[in-house]
């Protein structure tokens, strides 16, 4: 505090002022009074005293100078921002850290022979705003336990922030009961990531908006909506003919607002009847696609056998060509069968899940 605000005390809410200080008590002789010393007068502007700047003007001590060549080190070496990356898609998390011009924090991760996860971070995330990239993608429990145990890690290692991003949020299919006696695994799995210590999640396109309603903690709903509809932009596709295809009734919303951007392009439904998981049976379609390009647009690929046979029921309505748009591309086998089939012009896809070799395309 400065000098002319160092004479004023606050005493049971009363102001008292330095002359009354210095008055001589009557039980004190006068040679016993206390003597202080006036560096400057007391200033008042609007009836308040003056405070000067602590950052102005020579007097600051120079001890408590800040050191300029000190504290550019610390702006240029060290920030309060880390990203960590688990096993699931270490690329994806590369591409991120580049795009905010940081560096991939250190971290270890092995597992033991028994297949038991261990996670030590290498660098102190002391007061810091970690994120975490590790979609929960196939296969899906060793990557879960893993986000689990890097957010354990971080929570033991006195991160201020802990966001777990999740590209790919596995067991969101799981997200209401369909008969009795089932489990609602998704919101078990947000239960999970909250009590091991995230304070926020980020994911995209999650199958269900209701997913988010399961945690206790905020969540940040991203969207691949937007590359997938600058690819389709760069093709040569006349907006008169296009076609948006949901491939079942539930992903209706999903398909509109695409088509909503795709020049308010018409939209045709797929309506399906599931006889079991990861079975399905294409009925009839609800719109017109004769003569059209149809651009099927839904959450995930993973056997592909819904996708594959509304493309089916697509040519045989008339179909011109037949494109497949998802973000999540989990492709269970067979998919690479049934995707590469000739029903369709392309499968567009973004990396929130790594593609690995075995699931290329043949040429």
């Amino acid at each position: 505090m400065a000098s002319s605000s160092l004479l004023w005390l606050c005493s049971s809410n009363a102001l008292i002022s330095p002359a009354t200080l210095l008055k001589a008590h009557p039980r004190f002789p006068i040679r016993q009074r206390f003597r202080c010393s006036l560096v400057e007068p007391l200033k008042f502007e609007n009836g308040k005293p003056h405070f000067p700047l602590l950052t102005s003007g020579p007097a600051f001590p120079t001890f408590l100078s800040p050191n300029s060549h000190f504290q550019n080190d610390i702006n240029k070496h060290d920030t309060r921002l880390r990203i960590f990356s688990g096993t699931a898609n270490p690329a994806l998390a590369q591409e991120i850290a580049c795009y905010m011009g940081l560096e991939l924090g250190k971290i270890k991760i092995k597992r033991f022979a028994d297949g038991e996860i261990y996670v030590q971070l290498q660098e102190s995330v002391r007061g810091c705003d970690v994120f975490l990239v590790q979609p929960t993608c196939p296969p899906a429990n060793e990557n879960l336990m893993e986000l689990l145990i890097m957010i354990d890690a971080c929570r033991r290692a006195s991160a201020k922030n802990i966001t777990a991003v999740i590209p790919y949020f596995g067991y969101a299919r799981a997200d209401r009961k369909t008969q009795g006696r089932e489990s609602i695994a998704a919101k078990l799995v947000a239960n999970l990531i909250t009590e091991a210590g995230a304070n926020r999640v980020l994911a995209c396109d999650l199958h269900s908006g209701q997913s988010m309603g399961y945690f206790d903690i905020p969540v940040d709903h991203v969207y691949g909506q937007p590359v997938i509809l600058d690819y389709l932009a760069s093709k040569t596709i006349c907006s008169d003919d296009l076609v948006v295809v949901s491939p079942d009734v539930g992903g209706v919303a999903r398909a509109r607002a695409f088509a909503k951007k795709l020049s308010d392009a018409p939209l045709a439904i797929v309506d399906k009847r599931r006889h079991g998981h990861n079975v399905a049976e294409v009925m009839n379609l609800i719109g017109d696609v004769k003569g059209k390009v149809a651009v099927m647009v839904d959450d995930m690929i993973d056997t592909a056998g819904t996708i594959a046979k509304g493309a089916a029921l697509l040519h045989q309505e008339g179909a011109r060509e037949v494109y497949a748009c998802s973000t999540h591309a989990v492709f269970s086998p067979p998919a690479i069968e049934r995707l590469s089939s000739g029903l369709f012009q392309e499968v567009i896809i973004t990396n929130t899940i790594p593609v690995s070799e075995q699931n290329y395309f043949p040429h």
